[in-house]
């Protein structure tokens, strides 16, 4: 258990590092992609909605500490992306390998939006509606870009620090 954590935890602070600084530089269009968001939806379709909704919080309450954002507003979008996307696990049965693409691509739009109009509501995003939409979707574009490069790795990483089952007679 402890070291299924750790490794959940260098993953974090792993991917938090990179878009801080490698992936905060490599902008397209004018967007950076969002790995915690490609984080938080591969661990929510690999592990469920429990695990989803804590990487989520956790991910999210490090980025909102590291950046100078509203404390809160990440870790809240990113708890419920993770928890909304491990509800949705149970309805997929193609084991292709574009699912977890076309997920973190409307996942990641659905999310930055919802972070969004959070945002308006609390009255720090002062942008026209068409700049935020437009971010979702290159957002969106840009993590399903990196996908599967990363969700293998990250398949990876959690199978193998599940547990092992041991049956003794």
């Amino acid at each position: 258990m402890i070291r299924r954590v750790l490794a959940i935890a260098a993953v974090v602070v792993t991917a938090l590092l990179l878009q801080s600084t490698v992936f905060g530089q490599l902008r397209l269009l004018g967007v950076r992609p969002e790995l915690l968001y490609l984080l938080t939806i591969a661990i929510a379709l690999l592990e469920g909605p429990n695990e989803g909704a804590t990487v989520g919080f956790a991910s999210g309450l490090a980025q909102d500490f590291l950046m100078n954002e509203p404390k809160g507003l990440t870790a809240l979008t990113l708890t419920l992306l993770g928890y909304s996307v491990g509800m949705f696990r149970q309805f997929i049965v193609s084991p292709s390998p574009l699912v977890p693409t076309i997920v973190v691509a409307v996942g990641t739009a659905a999310g930055v939006a919802f972070y969004e109009v959070v945002s308006v509501l609390l009255g720090n995003f002062h942008e026209q509606a068409t700049y935020g939409v437009r971010v979702a979707v290159l957002t969106a574009l840009y993590n399903a870009v990196l996908t599967p490069i990363l969700y293998p790795v990250l398949r990876r990483i959690t199978e193998g620090s599940r547990p092992r089952r041991v049956v003794r007679f």
